[in-house]
Protein backbone atom coordinates (compact mmCIF):
# COMPACT_ATOMS: atom_id res chain seq x y z
CA UNK A 1 0.00 0.00 0.00
CA UNK A 2 0.88 3.59 -0.48
CA UNK A 3 -0.08 7.04 -1.01
CA UNK A 4 0.32 7.65 -4.25
CA UNK A 5 -1.80 10.74 -5.91
CA UNK A 6 -3.83 9.16 -8.60
CA UNK A 7 -6.64 10.60 -10.63
CA UNK A 8 -9.96 9.23 -11.03
CA UNK A 9 -8.92 7.89 -14.84
CA UNK A 10 -5.19 6.45 -13.73
CA UNK A 11 -7.59 4.32 -10.58
CA UNK A 12 -9.68 3.03 -13.13
CA UNK A 13 -6.67 2.14 -15.63
CA UNK A 14 -4.90 0.79 -12.96
CA UNK A 15 -8.27 -1.29 -11.52
CA UNK A 16 -8.82 -2.45 -15.25
CA UNK A 17 -4.71 -3.55 -15.73
CA UNK A 18 -3.99 -5.12 -12.24
CA UNK A 19 -7.81 -7.11 -13.43
CA UNK A 20 -6.44 -8.45 -16.65
CA UNK A 21 -3.23 -9.39 -15.40
CA UNK A 22 -4.61 -11.75 -12.54
CA UNK A 23 -7.23 -13.14 -14.94
CA UNK A 24 -6.87 -13.83 -18.72
CA UNK A 25 -10.76 -14.08 -18.73
CA UNK A 26 -10.94 -10.57 -18.35
CA UNK A 27 -11.30 -8.61 -21.77
CA UNK A 28 -12.08 -4.94 -22.72
CA UNK A 29 -14.54 -3.59 -25.49
CA UNK A 30 -15.93 -0.40 -26.68
CA UNK A 31 -16.58 2.32 -28.50
CA UNK A 32 -13.09 3.74 -28.40
CA UNK A 33 -11.04 1.90 -26.31
CA UNK A 34 -7.69 1.48 -28.60
CA UNK A 35 -8.06 5.11 -29.76
CA UNK A 36 -5.09 7.25 -29.13
CA UNK A 37 -7.49 8.88 -26.34
CA UNK A 38 -8.28 5.50 -24.71
CA UNK A 39 -11.67 6.18 -22.94
CA UNK A 40 -10.15 9.23 -21.32
CA UNK A 41 -6.49 7.45 -20.83
CA UNK A 42 -8.71 5.30 -18.32
CA UNK A 43 -7.62 2.49 -20.99
CA UNK A 44 -4.05 3.82 -22.14
CA UNK A 45 -1.64 1.12 -22.72
CA UNK A 46 -3.67 -2.18 -22.32
CA UNK A 47 -3.65 -3.08 -26.15
CA UNK A 48 0.29 -2.56 -26.08
CA UNK A 49 0.57 -5.07 -23.05
CA UNK A 50 -2.59 -7.45 -23.64
CA UNK A 51 -2.68 -7.84 -27.17
CA UNK A 52 -5.92 -7.49 -29.43
CA UNK A 53 -7.35 -10.59 -28.30
CA UNK A 54 -8.51 -9.07 -24.79
CA UNK A 55 -8.84 -5.79 -25.76
CA UNK A 56 -11.31 -4.21 -28.48
CA UNK A 57 -12.82 -1.56 -30.40
CA UNK A 58 -16.67 -1.95 -31.28
CA UNK A 59 -19.06 -1.02 -33.71
CA UNK A 60 -21.92 1.31 -33.65
CA UNK A 61 -24.28 -1.41 -32.63
CA UNK A 62 -24.65 -1.33 -28.80
CA UNK A 63 -27.73 -3.67 -28.58
CA UNK A 64 -25.79 -6.04 -30.65
CA UNK A 65 -22.79 -5.98 -29.11
CA UNK A 66 -23.89 -5.62 -25.41
CA UNK A 67 -25.49 -9.28 -26.67
CA UNK A 68 -22.16 -10.74 -27.69
CA UNK A 69 -20.83 -9.73 -24.45
CA UNK A 70 -23.61 -11.50 -22.51
CA UNK A 71 -22.35 -14.39 -24.40
CA UNK A 72 -18.79 -13.82 -23.46
CA UNK A 73 -19.77 -13.81 -19.99
CA UNK A 74 -21.83 -16.77 -19.93
CA UNK A 75 -18.70 -18.59 -21.57
CA UNK A 76 -16.63 -18.17 -18.76
CA UNK A 77 -15.19 -14.62 -19.68
CA UNK A 78 -15.50 -11.45 -17.57
CA UNK A 79 -15.99 -8.65 -20.21
CA UNK A 80 -15.63 -5.19 -19.08
CA UNK A 81 -18.04 -2.84 -21.85
CA UNK A 82 -17.74 0.70 -22.53
CA UNK A 83 -20.24 2.74 -23.94
CA UNK A 84 -19.13 6.03 -23.14
CA UNK A 85 -22.13 8.12 -22.30
CA UNK A 86 -25.19 6.76 -20.27
CA UNK A 87 -27.23 7.74 -22.92
CA UNK A 88 -25.67 4.93 -25.77
CA UNK A 89 -26.82 2.05 -23.18
CA UNK A 90 -30.54 3.20 -24.28
CA UNK A 91 -29.59 1.47 -27.49
CA UNK A 92 -28.73 -1.78 -25.33
CA UNK A 93 -31.89 -1.54 -22.80
CA UNK A 94 -33.02 -4.78 -23.67
CA UNK A 95 -29.68 -6.73 -23.92
CA UNK A 96 -28.85 -5.43 -20.08
CA UNK A 97 -32.47 -5.20 -18.73
CA UNK A 98 -33.91 -8.61 -20.00
CA UNK A 99 -30.97 -11.05 -20.49
CA UNK A 100 -28.03 -9.97 -18.79
CA UNK A 101 -30.06 -8.64 -15.33
CA UNK A 102 -32.36 -11.74 -15.39
CA UNK A 103 -30.20 -14.66 -16.37
CA UNK A 104 -29.11 -15.94 -13.23
CA UNK A 105 -32.89 -15.58 -11.54
CA UNK A 106 -34.42 -17.24 -14.95
CA UNK A 107 -31.71 -20.18 -14.99
CA UNK A 108 -32.20 -20.82 -10.75
CA UNK A 109 -28.57 -19.82 -10.56
CA UNK A 110 -27.07 -22.42 -12.45
CA UNK A 111 -25.75 -19.71 -14.86
CA UNK A 112 -24.45 -15.53 -14.53
CA UNK A 113 -23.31 -12.85 -16.48
CA UNK A 114 -20.24 -11.06 -14.81
CA UNK A 115 -20.27 -7.88 -17.02
CA UNK A 116 -19.49 -4.57 -16.34
CA UNK A 117 -20.85 -1.88 -18.46
CA UNK A 118 -18.80 1.19 -17.81
CA UNK A 119 -20.99 4.34 -18.92
CA UNK A 120 -20.26 8.18 -18.31
CA UNK A 121 -22.89 10.76 -16.83
CA UNK A 122 -22.66 14.59 -16.62
CA UNK A 123 -22.13 18.10 -17.54
CA UNK A 124 -20.04 20.05 -19.76
CA UNK A 125 -18.82 21.89 -22.85
CA UNK A 126 -22.49 21.69 -23.98
CA UNK A 127 -23.16 18.16 -23.96
CA UNK A 128 -26.87 19.09 -24.57
CA UNK A 129 -30.34 17.07 -23.82
CA UNK A 130 -28.34 13.32 -25.68
CA UNK A 131 -25.22 13.56 -24.09
CA UNK A 132 -25.60 14.50 -20.59
CA UNK A 133 -28.43 12.28 -19.06
CA UNK A 134 -28.40 10.91 -15.42
CA UNK A 135 -30.11 7.76 -15.97
CA UNK A 136 -28.60 5.55 -13.36
CA UNK A 137 -31.76 5.40 -11.62
CA UNK A 138 -33.83 3.87 -14.46
CA UNK A 139 -31.37 0.86 -14.26
CA UNK A 140 -31.40 0.69 -10.74
CA UNK A 141 -35.07 0.33 -10.83
CA UNK A 142 -34.30 -3.09 -12.45
CA UNK A 143 -33.47 -6.11 -9.86
CA UNK A 144 -30.15 -8.46 -10.49
CA UNK A 145 -28.44 -5.39 -12.21
CA UNK A 146 -26.18 -3.85 -9.39
CA UNK A 147 -25.50 0.33 -10.51
CA UNK A 148 -22.63 2.10 -8.67
CA UNK A 149 -21.04 5.38 -9.17
CA UNK A 150 -17.78 5.81 -6.95
CA UNK A 151 -16.60 9.31 -6.80
CA UNK A 152 -13.33 9.05 -5.63
CA UNK A 153 -10.26 7.82 -7.05
CA UNK A 154 -9.94 5.07 -4.25
CA UNK A 155 -13.37 4.33 -4.39
CA UNK A 156 -12.82 4.00 -8.39
CA UNK A 157 -10.28 1.57 -8.32
CA UNK A 158 -11.41 -0.60 -5.60
CA UNK A 159 -15.37 -0.53 -7.23
CA UNK A 160 -13.87 -1.60 -10.31
CA UNK A 161 -11.95 -4.35 -9.23
CA UNK A 162 -15.23 -5.58 -7.28
CA UNK A 163 -17.64 -5.06 -10.15
CA UNK A 164 -15.17 -7.20 -12.08
CA UNK A 165 -14.83 -9.96 -10.31
CA UNK A 166 -18.83 -9.95 -9.41
CA UNK A 167 -20.67 -12.69 -10.77
CA UNK A 168 -23.50 -10.72 -11.62
CA UNK A 169 -23.78 -7.29 -13.95
CA UNK A 170 -22.78 -3.93 -12.94
CA UNK A 171 -23.32 -0.70 -14.46
CA UNK A 172 -20.43 1.39 -13.52
CA UNK A 173 -21.34 4.82 -13.28
CA UNK A 174 -18.64 7.18 -13.61
CA UNK A 175 -18.73 11.62 -14.33
CA UNK A 176 -17.61 13.14 -16.61
CA UNK A 177 -15.64 15.98 -14.29
CA UNK A 178 -14.29 13.12 -12.00
CA UNK A 179 -12.05 12.02 -14.24
CA UNK A 180 -9.09 14.58 -13.69
CA UNK A 181 -10.22 13.97 -9.72
CA UNK A 182 -6.72 13.50 -7.60
CA UNK A 183 -6.41 11.75 -4.40
CA UNK A 184 -4.51 9.19 -3.00
CA UNK A 185 -4.66 5.78 -4.18
CA UNK A 186 -3.11 2.27 -2.94
CA UNK A 187 -0.99 0.70 -5.07
CA UNK A 188 -1.72 -2.91 -4.51
CA UNK A 189 -4.66 -5.03 -5.14
CA UNK A 190 -8.07 -3.87 -3.05
CA UNK A 191 -11.92 -4.14 -3.12
CA UNK A 192 -14.09 -2.16 -2.17
CA UNK A 193 -17.35 -3.31 -1.43
CA UNK A 194 -20.79 -2.86 -3.85
CA UNK A 195 -23.32 -1.16 -2.43
CA UNK A 196 -21.83 0.45 1.51
CA UNK A 197 -22.23 4.25 1.39
CA UNK A 198 -19.12 6.30 3.38
CA UNK A 199 -19.06 8.85 5.18
CA UNK A 200 -17.31 11.90 4.04
CA UNK A 201 -17.35 13.98 7.02
CA UNK A 202 -18.98 13.26 10.38
CA UNK A 203 -21.86 16.53 11.41
CA UNK A 204 -23.01 17.90 14.78
CA UNK A 205 -26.67 16.36 16.46
CA UNK A 206 -29.67 18.58 15.51
CA UNK A 207 -27.66 19.33 11.92
CA UNK A 208 -28.48 18.14 8.15
CA UNK A 209 -27.10 14.87 6.54
CA UNK A 210 -26.60 15.51 2.88
CA UNK A 211 -26.56 12.51 0.72
CA UNK A 212 -25.00 12.65 -2.72
CA UNK A 213 -24.44 10.45 -5.69
CA UNK A 214 -21.37 10.67 -7.60
CA UNK A 215 -19.59 14.46 -8.28
CA UNK A 216 -22.98 15.52 -6.15
CA UNK A 217 -21.19 14.26 -3.06
CA UNK A 218 -17.83 16.20 -4.01
CA UNK A 219 -20.21 19.48 -4.04
CA UNK A 220 -21.93 18.37 -1.04
CA UNK A 221 -18.22 18.64 0.95
CA UNK A 222 -17.80 21.54 -0.98
CA UNK A 223 -20.60 23.10 0.59
CA UNK A 224 -20.24 21.59 3.97
CA UNK A 225 -16.41 22.86 4.82
CA UNK A 226 -17.52 26.47 3.76
CA UNK A 227 -20.44 26.05 5.97
CA UNK A 228 -18.25 25.10 8.63
CA UNK A 229 -15.51 27.88 8.14
CA UNK A 230 -17.69 30.51 7.70
CA UNK A 231 -20.79 29.94 9.76
CA UNK A 232 -19.73 27.13 12.35
CA UNK A 233 -22.67 24.80 11.05
CA UNK A 234 -21.48 21.41 10.93
CA UNK A 235 -23.48 18.71 8.30
CA UNK A 236 -22.73 15.46 8.10
CA UNK A 237 -22.09 14.18 3.86
CA UNK A 238 -22.48 11.04 3.12
CA UNK A 239 -21.30 9.73 -0.59
CA UNK A 240 -23.81 7.36 -1.50
CA UNK A 241 -21.53 5.21 -3.83
CA UNK A 242 -24.50 3.13 -5.13
CA UNK A 243 -27.74 3.43 -6.60
CA UNK A 244 -28.53 -0.41 -6.57
CA UNK A 245 -28.19 -1.52 -4.01
CA UNK A 246 -29.25 1.36 -2.12
CA UNK A 247 -27.56 1.72 1.32
CA UNK A 248 -30.47 3.46 3.25
CA UNK A 249 -29.09 1.92 6.59
CA UNK A 250 -26.16 4.46 6.77
CA UNK A 251 -28.35 7.37 5.33
CA UNK A 252 -31.02 6.35 8.77
CA UNK A 253 -27.86 6.13 11.05
CA UNK A 254 -27.02 9.59 10.25
CA UNK A 255 -30.39 11.06 10.57
CA UNK A 256 -31.18 9.27 13.54
CA UNK A 257 -28.42 11.83 14.79
CA UNK A 258 -28.81 14.87 12.60
CA UNK A 259 -32.81 14.78 12.60
CA UNK A 260 -32.80 16.03 8.54
CA UNK A 261 -32.00 15.02 5.08
CA UNK A 262 -31.06 16.50 1.70
CA UNK A 263 -30.57 14.03 -1.25
CA UNK A 264 -28.65 15.28 -4.11
CA UNK A 265 -28.24 13.55 -7.69
CA UNK A 266 -27.23 14.56 -10.72
CA UNK A 267 -30.33 13.72 -12.47
CA UNK A 268 -33.63 14.37 -12.85
CA UNK A 269 -35.80 15.10 -10.20
CA UNK A 270 -38.75 12.84 -10.78
CA UNK A 271 -38.96 9.12 -10.48
CA UNK A 272 -34.97 8.89 -9.42
CA UNK A 273 -33.32 7.43 -6.91
CA UNK A 274 -33.33 10.83 -4.65
CA UNK A 275 -37.01 9.78 -4.16
CA UNK A 276 -36.34 6.48 -3.31
CA UNK A 277 -34.10 7.38 -1.42
CA UNK A 278 -35.95 9.77 1.14
CA UNK A 279 -39.18 6.75 1.07
CA UNK A 280 -36.78 4.48 2.48
CA UNK A 281 -35.57 6.74 5.31
CA UNK A 282 -39.10 8.09 5.67
CA UNK A 283 -40.30 4.63 6.30
CA UNK A 284 -37.48 3.66 8.28
CA UNK A 285 -36.95 6.45 10.58
CA UNK A 286 -39.60 8.53 10.18
CA UNK A 287 -39.64 9.34 13.85
CA UNK A 288 -36.10 10.57 13.81
CA UNK A 289 -36.49 13.11 11.47
CA UNK A 290 -37.10 17.41 12.75
CA UNK A 291 -38.15 18.27 9.39
CA UNK A 292 -39.34 16.82 5.86
CA UNK A 293 -36.65 15.47 3.55
CA UNK A 294 -35.88 17.44 1.07
CA UNK A 295 -33.80 16.44 -2.53
CA UNK A 296 -31.92 18.79 -5.27
CA UNK A 297 -31.56 17.40 -8.48
CA UNK A 298 -31.87 18.48 -11.89
CA UNK A 299 -35.12 20.60 -13.36
CA UNK A 300 -37.51 18.11 -15.14
CA UNK A 301 -36.69 18.95 -18.74
CA UNK A 302 -33.84 18.31 -20.60
CA UNK A 303 -30.44 19.65 -20.26
CA UNK A 304 -29.66 22.71 -22.20
CA UNK A 305 -27.03 22.57 -24.97
CA UNK A 306 -26.16 26.42 -24.85
CA UNK A 307 -24.00 28.07 -22.02
CA UNK A 308 -26.36 31.10 -20.82
CA UNK A 309 -29.32 28.57 -20.37
CA UNK A 310 -26.99 25.53 -18.31
CA UNK A 311 -25.76 28.10 -16.02
CA UNK A 312 -29.04 28.02 -14.58
CA UNK A 313 -29.89 24.55 -14.93
CA UNK A 314 -27.13 22.40 -12.87
CA UNK A 315 -27.45 23.44 -8.76
CA UNK A 316 -23.83 23.56 -7.45
CA UNK A 317 -21.91 24.23 -3.86
CA UNK A 318 -23.69 27.79 -3.56
CA UNK A 319 -27.51 25.89 -4.12
CA UNK A 320 -26.62 23.19 -1.31
CA UNK A 321 -25.67 25.91 1.46
CA UNK A 322 -28.97 27.52 0.77
CA UNK A 323 -30.83 24.80 0.76
CA UNK A 324 -29.16 23.80 4.25
CA UNK A 325 -29.44 26.93 5.60
CA UNK A 326 -33.28 26.89 4.97
CA UNK A 327 -33.69 23.68 6.46
CA UNK A 328 -32.05 24.92 9.53
CA UNK A 329 -34.43 28.23 9.25
CA UNK A 330 -30.98 30.34 9.35
CA UNK A 331 -31.48 33.51 6.98
CA UNK A 332 -30.98 32.99 3.27
CA UNK A 333 -28.59 35.67 1.60
CA UNK A 334 -29.96 35.15 -1.70
CA UNK A 335 -27.73 37.89 -2.93
CA UNK A 336 -24.59 36.30 -2.69
CA UNK A 337 -22.77 38.99 -0.41
CA UNK A 338 -22.45 36.31 2.67
CA UNK A 339 -18.96 34.69 3.99
CA UNK A 340 -20.18 31.36 2.81
CA UNK A 341 -22.02 32.69 -0.41
CA UNK A 342 -18.58 34.46 -1.29
CA UNK A 343 -16.58 31.42 -0.59
CA UNK A 344 -18.68 28.95 -3.20
CA UNK A 345 -18.81 31.55 -5.91
CA UNK A 346 -17.51 30.26 -9.10
CA UNK A 347 -14.87 32.04 -11.29
CA UNK A 348 -15.01 31.73 -14.91
CA UNK A 349 -16.37 29.18 -16.99
CA UNK A 350 -19.66 27.46 -14.78
CA UNK A 351 -19.13 24.35 -17.30
CA UNK A 352 -16.42 22.99 -16.21
CA UNK A 353 -15.46 21.97 -12.64
CA UNK A 354 -11.87 24.13 -12.97
CA UNK A 355 -9.94 25.89 -14.79
CA UNK A 356 -7.43 23.58 -15.23
CA UNK A 357 -10.27 20.86 -16.75
CA UNK A 358 -9.26 19.13 -20.05
CA UNK A 359 -12.00 16.45 -20.39
CA UNK A 360 -13.50 14.54 -20.79
CA UNK A 361 -15.59 16.24 -23.46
Amino acid sequence: MSDRLLTYAQALREALEQAMADDPSVIVIGEGVPDPKAIFGTTSGLIERFGPNRVFDMPLSENGMTGVCIGAALSGMRPVMVHQRIDFSLLAMDQIVNNAAKWHYMFDGQASVPLVVRVIIGRGWGQGPQHSQGLHGMFAQVPGLKVVMPSTPHDAKGMLAAAIRDPNPVLFVEHRWLHPVTAPVPDGRYEVPLGAANILKGGDPDSVTIAGFSYAALEALEAAKALSSCDGIEVEVIDMRSARPLDSSTVCGSVRRTGRLLVLDPAFESGGVSGELIAQVTEDCFASLAAAPERLCLPDHPGPTSPYLSETYYPGPQQIAERVLRMLGKPLDLGGSSAVMQALARTGRHDVPHTSFSGPF
